[in-house]
């Protein structure tokens, strides 16, 4: 039945036409922002997941520069050991040195108290965004130093952070609050041959700090009045506390070294989050730049189908004539 107050035709035409341009908008939106989920409208779901995950990339970008941080403290505090390791080497060399005959212990007195002024200089240097390992001139003796290793989300949803530390106690060279805190303002007890049957110890620190809590031993100098035997137990002490510096070394070695590990990971990580994300909501740009061709298509036919059904209207009026 052919009918001008109701036209089937063009009324199936526009509900076609109207469904093209739905899915015209719905593909030129995922050309233009780059998403296939770009609102939670699109897909709750994964909207809600790629939300999670891109809210713990910012924590994990945040985590990173934590480790950089961490990571800068420990290459001062190491920088600065290595340094003091060579002059405290220096030192024990010039020891050596003293202990041959003839030597003019005075002149190489002169030379300690130089490479002494030098490991001082080096412990206060050693600081880094206000934190020194090295060197402590407060009351409270320097403790461990925590710094953040992660962030992590567990299986139940729930967050918690990671951290990294290292016992800066161990590492203090020199300590103006309590001498026995600091490596080289400590004492060091040695064992001395006195020409005796048993021996004898003697007791050595290496740096005087003016400390509030001093150090009862005798502190590494030489004179012309000091002794073969003295020399010796300045010699054995020094090495006790060359060892002892080079512990500490270690032990900062390998915490820089778990720290730039752990960045390199944080890094991939956060790389494999984006690109977890990016599967869930990113558009297809080949599929939907041709999908966009094909509804662009559609569209243009779906109009000339519009116009042809509303054409058989006009048709009805050459039964007038």
């Amino acid at each position: 039945m052919t009918s001008i107050m109701t036209n089937s035709a063009a009324l199936a035409a526009l509900d076609t036409l109207r469904s093209i341009n739905k899915g015209l908008n719905e593909t030129q939106n995922r050309v233009s922002s780059g998403y296939r989920v770009e609102t939670a409208s699109d897909n709750a779901a994964y909207w809600s997941i790629a939300t999670t995950m891109r809210s713990d990339n910012k924590a994990l970008s945040a985590v990173s520069d934590a480790l950089g941080l961490g990571a800068a403290k420990t290459d001062t505090a190491y920088t600065g050991m290595e340094a003091a390791i060579d002059v405290v080497t220096e030192i024990k060399a010039k020891l050596v040195a003293a202990r041959e005959p003839g030597v003019d212990k005075d002149k190489i007195n002169k030379e300690l108290t130089e490479l002494k002024s030098q490991l001082s200089s080096i412990s206060e240097s050693a600081s880094f965004s206000g934190e020194n390992w090295l060197y402590n001139d407060t009351t409270t003796a320097v403790g461990t130093k925590e710094m953040v290793g992660s962030f992590v989300r567990a299986t139940d949803g729930t967050v918690s952070l990671q951290t990294l530390s290292f016992d800066a106690s161990t590492s203090v060279l020199i300590d103006t609050d309590n001498a026995t805190r600091g490596l080289l303002t400590k004492d060091y007890t040695v064992a001395v041959d006195d020409g005796t049957a048993s021996g004898t110890t003697a007791t050595y620190f290496l740096i005087d700090a003016d400390s509030t809590t001093a150090a009862s031993g005798t502190v590494v100098a030489l004179s012309s009045a000091t002794t073969d035997d003295q020399v010796e137990g300045m010699i054995s002490a020094v090495d006790a506390m060359l060892s002892d510096m080079t512990d500490a070394a270690a032990t900062l070695g390998a915490t820089n070294s778990r720290l730039e590990m752990q960045d390199e990971f944080v890094a991939d990580l956060m790389d494999v989050i984006d690109t977890g994300v990016g599967r869930l909501v990113d558009a297809d740009m080949n599929e939907e730049s041709t999908r966009l061709k094909a509804l662009q298509t559609q569209q243009q036919l779906g109009i000339q189908a519009l116009s042809i059904a509303n054409s058989n209207s006009e048709n009805i009026l050459s039964l007038f004539r």
